[in-house]
């Protein structure tokens, strides 16, 4: 089955081409690898140092903190934390820094420039 036609306010290939090559998609890009790469990382390490530790620190990991709830307990919840503290972060930063970029991307393919 042939894609269907496009309407005649429809963006071509040669103009989601010349977005791609744009300063402005270019700075989109950057700006969302600049947070994802560091925050993936950064969480990784965290949630392996919590493996790792859970495996090869036993002795430290149910250290007691607080009655029953022991250092492995609250590193495990802290997790949970990281996630919605990134996800936070993320929705902050795509609101400030790519949420306006791609809008002027948008407007300039759909011709509201």
């Amino acid at each position: 089955m042939p894609p269907p036609p496009l309407s005649p306010s429809s963006p071509t290939p040669e103009q989601f081409q010349q977005v791609q090559h744009s300063e402005d998609f270019s700075r989109l890009r950057r700006s969302f690898r600049g947070f994802a790469i560091p925050m993936t990382v950064a969480f990784l390490i965290w949630y392996f140092a919590y493996v790792l530790l859970s495996t090869y620190a036993e002795a430290l990991m149910s250290t007691p903190v607080l009655g029953n709830l022991n250092l492995g307990l609250l590193l495990g919840l802290s997790q949970f934390l990281m996630t919605f503290l990134i996800t936070w972060l993320y929705i902050r930063h795509a609101n400030r820094s790519l949420d306006p970029i791609s809008q002027k991307l948008r407007d300039e393919l759909e011709g509201e420039s």
